[in-house]
């Protein structure tokens, strides 16, 4: 699945959706198409990638809500993502096309969190080596089990801690340090990300909720204007 192949079937079925998933999905498949053109890139492809993962998943949150952590919320609709996957699509992804990849992930300490800790000072090297020793077995586990749901959740905390590294600043762009990561980190979400998006639309009858940045047009500029959706 591709950009352009996702894209006719947004038109096609776009009459049907609910606003805030069409537009949720529109925004999305922006954000693909945008890395699809970064070919020689992966610093920016993952970049691009999360944006369009972030479009996908994220909600208006309840004031209640609002201290949630940001992994939090897109677990649980990693969660709600593969019990929706009755053909088991994610499922075929994980273990026919990257089981390699994504046990270098797991091996992988630089996106493991609690290494960072330990590097500034936080946590001793005792605790970090149990921490990662504890999550890599979990993780391994896991995929020897067939558990989609936490195999994604592991890849996408570690992805996590990838995309925070350079959008905060802690990497240099085009670095040869660690480029296998990125370069991996940007493959699999590059695999991902379209088949997130192609099960929000098989699925529209589900409530995936109200993006927190709806469209709000200028009076101005209404007439004759459908409306970010529309395009």
């Amino acid at each position: 699945m591709d950009y352009e192949t996702l894209k006719a079937r947004h038109r096609a079925l776009r009459d049907g959706f609910e606003q805030s998933l069409s537009l949720r999905v529109h925004r999305a498949l922006s954000w693909l198409q945008r890395a699809e053109k970064e070919t020689e890139d992966p610093d920016a492809q993952l970049i691009f990638l999360w944006i369009a993962f972030n479009a996908a998943y994220a909600n208006e949150i309840p004031a209640d809500l609002a201290v949630a952590p940001e992994q939090s919320r897109f677990q649980q609709f990693l969660r709600r993502l593969v019990e929706v996957d009755r053909e088991k699509l994610l499922y075929k992804l994980i273990w026919e096309q990257f089981p390699g990849p994504i046990r270098v992930l797991i091996n992988n300490p630089y996106v493991f969190k609690p290494f960072w800790r330990f590097q500034n000072g936080e946590i001793s090297q005792a605790d970090w080596d149990s921490a990662f020793e504890r999550a890599r077995s979990a993780a391994l586990r896991a995929l020897s089990n067939g558990n989609s749901y936490t195999v994604l959740s592991i890849v996408f905390q570690r992805l996590y801690v990838l995309r925070n590294q350079i959008m905060h600043g802690g990497s240099t762009w085009h670095s040869s340090v660690n480029r296998a990561q990125v370069t991996d980190g940007a493959n699999i979400m590059g695999r991902l990300v379209p088949l997130i998006i192609s099960l929000l639309m098989q699925h529209p009858e589900e409530s995936w909720g109200t993006p927190i940045y709806p469209v709000v047009e200028d009076p101005a500029r209404r007439q004759g204007r459908g409306g970010e959706a529309s395009a």
